[in-house]
């Protein structure tokens, strides 16, 4: 069973023991988590699509452990003027397991 679910606001497709990386949750590490915001849900016989979300599914996650990604550099200069700015971002993230899709 696949499922097309919406988690902080971002789509991802997700079956039962995928590891995904999304922004980060509010939740704490080890938590359990259902959502019922299932946009579509499908397997080999059958399809089920919502509007906006399929009614009666829901998708159960825990939360493994929340970390920061890779460094991103922004660099902005001006040719002739001087200026010349480097800055550095890191976004953070929660990595989740899917447990159940229902």
């Amino acid at each position: 069973m696949h499922a097309i679910v919406e988690i902080s606001g971002h789509q991802y497709k997700v079956q039962k023991g995928d590891v995904i990386q999304v922004q980060k949750l509010s939740e704490k590490e080890g938590a359990k988590v259902k959502t019922d915001k299932v946009l579509s849900r499908f397997d080999d016989k059958k399809t089920d699509v919502g509007t906006p979300y399929v009614s009666g599914s829901s998708v159960e996650y825990t939360i493994k452990e929340h970390g920061k990604g890779e460094k991103i550099r922004v660099f902005k200069k001006k040719p002739k003027k001087r200026y010349e700015r480097t800055q550095g971002h890191r976004q953070q993230y929660s990595e989740i397991e899917i447990t159940a899709v229902k």
